[in-house]
């Protein structure tokens, strides 16, 4: 069975607590199957999702795009960026703060981009130019999250830094009400992760195969 077929099969439900253990326990199982993924199937399915998400009425009309540079195995998020930036949408990318808060910079194409290496963590790919602050996240009228899965309700899995629950925080004390969507492999939509009561449900996933929607969000 290839690779790409496996990470498009519908996965093994998930039905977990909500205790922090639990929330480990499957980033490890999320991350493990990314993992095994070549270089060939990262690349297509980043392909295949700016396809997907370019497609979504709130990109369509969306001014400004809060988005993030894909890294490793997650899925791409290149291919949409640039598509994003051809239409004369506005490309925000965050860049972390020693507080795991987020910064943001605008996207000038690949060549804006600076590779920084935070301490022991995964090195990032972050604007090189003017800084905006915290609270420019407040004026994207999308806001593209990095999750490691999603469930029925749209509560998503995150990888435990706390810093879209900043953002998340954030946008909720300005009133500022975006779409919040997140890109995902087709394995990653599941039945249920663990959800605390500050989490907050997105409002579409984008997988290869589709587009999901929440009404909960």
């Amino acid at each position: 069975m290839s690779t790409l077929r496996k990470a498009r099969e519908r996965p093994v439900e998930h039905d977990a607590r909500t205790d922090e253990p639990d929330k480990r326990k499957l980033r490890r199982e999320f991350l493990a199957v990314r993992n095994g993924l070549t270089e060939d199937v990262v690349r297509e399915t980043g392909d295949t999702l700016a396809e997907r998400a370019l497609d979504l009425p709130e990109l369509a009309r969306a001014r400004t795009v809060a988005a993030y540079v894909s890294v490793g195995s997650e899925p791409g998020t290149l291919a949409l960026l640039d598509a994003l930036r051809a239409r004369g949408v506005r490309v925000l990318l965050p860049a972390l703060l020693l507080d795991n808060d987020l910064d943001w910079g605008e996207y000038a194409g690949p060549d804006s981009l600076a590779r920084i290496q935070h301490g022991a963590k995964m090195a990032l790919f972050e604007p090189s130019g003017e800084r905006l602050g915290p609270d420019a996240v407040t004026g994207a009228d999308v806001v593209l999250l990095p999750g490691l899965a999603v469930d029925a309700r749209g509560m998503r899995l995150g990888r435990g830094g706390g810093s879209y629950d900043r953002v998340l925080a954030r946008l909720e004390r300005a009133g500022a009400r975006p779409a919040l969507v997140v890109l995902l492999y087709d394995t990653e939509v599941v039945t249920r992760v663990p959800a605390e009561p500050h989490d907050r449900p997105v409002h579409a996933v984008v997988t290869p195969s589709g587009v999901r929607r929440f009404t909960s969000a």
